[in-house]
């Protein structure tokens, strides 16, 4: 195959598809959205047969655990790929949304419309639950999208590829909205984010390494979304109830997930009270733990070292730091962080608000799980990812994320003097 024939094929018929689909009104993009829907359902069995042959390479590949999480295609998964479409179907259209309209000394009368990005493309690992994500904002969005997911998820993307087909060319739209890159090969990659003649905006979801390349080489901007070092932070004034089951579940729900937490801070005041109970419970689910000094000193764990503070782990792996106060939690944060989502555990208001103005991430949380940083918990439908940038869209993107807006003015025959 010639790849950059192929590519630069795929970013024509983006461009070409994308001005049918910006000006397709709602009830034809959710009849897509649904259709698609209904296509995945019928098609279970064909999904978990070709998810089957791609955790079976990935296996024989090496791939570990987390990995293989990641790349798993279960009953559940496909029941919340069914369930975002119909969510992001019931949303609201945010395409054509007039806003801010107010009149001008000259008479005129202007405001601003929001309108697609125009084409996308989208880089992503192992997660083919990311392909129907990808593809249903981008669809209600009003954009077209070029979708290269990672080889090890090749079978499952292939298979979830003809239900988006089916679900398009049952509402009456073009094939090109939506398309799956075919190749494994890496130079793909290579072509897609130079295309900019035909691509608007790069999306990466995937490792750190993936994500500094595409910033580095790409000739189109990119929406990035960075490694998820999560921070819990137990305050001395917490609830230790509540702290106990927030930092259980925000580091082993789910490990191979950017929303996960990867170091819990405690304040001294009450590491003696908490850190017991925590270990027992991380202990009971396999969880290696890796501590300062201070946290040694009340459980059994493996020195940290610097690397630890700055690592996502992705598994099951946490690092734990004891400190004086939340002044110092926040410092380490402010050093750690990848800006991504920090949590406090506080009964404490004035800190709570002053945590929440001082932690400079896409999500800041009291008392809640780092889990709950989601597009679908958000009430998104879905994300395109979760953007650790400050422009254009922080934090998960849903809709309005995929959009921009322009200037209108309405005239009654002014011209400028």
């Amino acid at each position: 195959m010639d790849i950059s024939a192929y590519m630069q094929s795929l970013g024509r018929q983006a461009r070409a598809a994308g001005r049918v689909l910006a000006s397709a009104d709602s009830a034809q993009k959710n009849a897509a959205l649904d259709a698609i829907a209904t296509a995945l359902e019928s098609a279970r069995a064909a999904l978990a047969e070709a998810n089957a042959k791609d955790l079976a390479a990935g296996r024989a590949k090496g791939l570990d655990e987390a990995m293989l999480d990641r790349l798993a295609l279960t009953a559940a998964r496909i029941d919340g790929m069914i369930e975002g479409l119909r969510q992001v179907s019931a949303l609201p259209d945010p395409v054509g949304e007039i806003t801010d309209m107010s009149f001008r000394p000259s008479g005129i009368q202007l405001g601003k419309m929001r309108v697609p990005l125009g084409v996308i493309g989208i880089i992503y690992e192992s997660r083919p639950n990311v392909t129907i994500d990808a593809a249903s904002l981008c669809l209600k969005s009003g954009n077209a999208t070029i979708l290269r997911g990672g080889s090890e998820a090749i079978h499952s993307n292939t298979a979830i590829a003809a239900c988006i087909a089916a679900g398009l060319a049952q509402a009456g739209l073009p094939a090109g909205c939506v398309q799956v890159v075919e190749t494994t090969d890496r130079a793909a990659v290579a072509e897609l984010i130079t295309l900019s003649e035909y691509v608007d905006v790069i999306v990466p979801r995937g490792g750190k390494s993936l994500i500094e390349r595409i910033s580095r080489d790409a000739r189109v901007p990119v929406l990035k979304h960075l490694d998820g070092i999560c921070h819990v932070y137990i305050d001395d004034s917490a609830d230790m109830d509540k702290a106990f089951a927030i930092a259980v579940n925000a580091k082993t729900h789910r490990y191979g997930v950017c929303n996960a937490m990867e170091t819990l801070l405690v304040n001294q005041g009450v590491a003696f009270e908490i850190l017991p109970r925590l270990a027992e419970a991380y202990s009971a689910k396999g969880v290696e733990l890796r501590g300062c000094e201070k946290t040694r000193a009340v459980i059994d764990a493996l020195p940290a070292t610097e690397e630890d503070w700055g690592t996502e782990y992705l598994a099951p792996v946490l690092s734990i730091r004891v400190v004086d106060d939340m002044a110092a939690a926040i410092d380490h944060i402010e050093t750690y962080s990848s800006r991504h989502t920090d949590v406090i555990v506080t009964e404490d208001y004035s800190r709570a608000h002053q945590f929440l103005r001082q932690v400079d991430s896409s999500s800041v949380m009291v008392n809640a799980s780092s889990r709950f940083a989601d597009g679908f918990e958000y009430g998104l439908g879905a994300e395109i990812g979760i953007s650790t940038d400050k422009l254009h869209a922080r934090g998960p993107v849903g809709l309005e994320g995929l959009t921009s807006q322009k200037w209108i003015v309405f005239g009654t025959g002014q011209i400028r003097r």
